[in-house]
């Protein structure tokens, strides 16, 4: 087994650790109260090439390897889970998508614009009747010819009042279910396409969550991506990758808690002593530790296994449920080891807190991730063996 990084890897570390810290910390306070879209911030990303890191260089991207990546999401999580998202929605889900299943044209068109940080996108699956159960789309997309009559109502867009373009499933034919779904590429200043007021949120609240409309938007059939009907099993291969990224977020942000607790823990006096030498707190810490640890293999694990084209569905789910839940776990014992300190927002443990509930929910729930480990093991889906015997990727 091989656990150092290359010095790639640890570059791209190295650079999102000091952005996070140098960059958003000292507006990350500020942008979460007012729920500000954090616009210099994300102009910034886009020029370190934190918007395409996957994306070949031929579209514009970095060409880096998903490892990369999560190092990148994990440190600006452990900071900033507003622009995390915004990375890891223009990164994971639009990006890949588009560069995995989206043909030549399409790349150039649109592709080279999100990857080189010209545009942002957004993708747009949820309804307010359609969230776990992704099969029952209610937006419709009647086939007019030589293109597609598109009308419904996509809630929880992520990216929704900053992109450029949208990636929407629409029901193309209800009798076929989800086989009837298809995927249409939209861009945002076209005639009918109507952004709702801006979410006000628990957590990630300066990112911009839209509801977003189609009123009789006109979109070419040149810009269904895959045959007719492929759209389900697209917007679910996607998803299936982008629950690393989310993964990587629950990290970053359970991490970034650890990182507060054992600063202040070591700093804080109590009984004569630094709270840190109390049991009760260091035994919270050895906790806390352990568990960011074990998370953190299995979300690197799953990176490694994407990047070595093996079959990474259990191991992504498995990382996000189990990411996500120690980040909302640890987020709260970090907050009771700052105490009352932990209630007020200077020391930003508490916003941590809010910004871990979503990653149990948002590209798939908690109770998502366990239909699909519990399908994918009973259908005989057998985990696969940690690392190869070469270090074709060092972790």
């Amino acid at each position: 087994m091989f656990f150092e990084l290359t010095e790639e890897q640890q570059a791209v570390q190295q650079a999102a650790r000091d952005f996070a810290q140098n960059v958003l910390k000292p507006g990350v306070i500020e942008r979460d109260r007012d729920m500000k879209y954090p616009k210099n911030e994300v102009q910034q990303m886009k020029e370190m090439g934190f918007m395409g890191m996957m994306v070949s260089p031929e579209y514009g991207g970095g060409g880096m390897d998903t490892l990369s990546y999560v190092l990148a999401m994990e440190e600006i999580s452990k900071v900033d889970s507003s622009c995390s998202v915004i990375m890891s929605v223009n990164n994971s889900l639009v990006c890949w998508g588009l560069e995995t299943f989206g043909n030549e044209e399409q790349k150039q068109k649109y592709l080279t614009k999100l990857a080189g940080g010209e545009w942002i996108g957004a993708f747009c699956l949820s309804e307010p009747e359609a969230g776990s159960d992704a099969t029952s789309q209610r937006t419709t997309a009647v086939d007019m010819g030589d293109y597609y009559l598109l009308n419904g109502t996509k809630n929880w867009i992520t990216n929704g009042g900053s992109s450029q373009v949208h990636l929407v499933m629409a029901q193309t034919d209800k009798e076929k279910g989800h086989r009837g779904i298809n995927c249409l590429i939209v861009e945002t200043d076209w005639p009918g396409v109507v952004i709702g007021a801006k979410e006000d949120k628990l957590g990630i609240r300066a990112s911009d969550t839209h509801t977003i409309m189609y009123n009789d938007v006109k979109v070419p059939k040149a810009n269904r991506i895959g045959d007719d009907g492929f759209g389900f099993k697209f917007a679910m291969k996607t998803l299936n990758g982008g629950r690393i990224g989310i993964a990587a977020q629950a990290l970053g942000i359970a991490g970034g808690a650890y990182e507060l607790a054992l600063a202040y823990s070591q700093e804080r006096t109590a009984f004569g002593k630094p709270i840190s030498k109390h049991q009760a707190i260091s035994f919270k810490l050895a906790d806390m530790a352990t568990e960011i640890e074990a998370a953190k293999l299995m979300v690197y694990r799953a990176a490694w296994l994407k990047d070595q084209g093996m079959d990474y569905s259990t191991a992504s789910a498995m990382a996000k449920l189990y990411a996500s839940e120690v980040a909302m776990r640890h987020t709260v014992e970090a907050v009771q080891v700052h105490g009352g300190y932990g209630f007020v927002k200077e020391y930003h443990v508490e916003r941590l807190m809010r910004d871990a509930k979503i990653t149990q929910i948002y590209e798939g729930t908690s109770e998502i991730q366990r239909i699909v480990i519990s399908r994918n093991i009973l259908e005989g889906q057998l985990y696969l063996p940690i690392w190869s015997e070469k270090p074709a990727m060092a972790v």
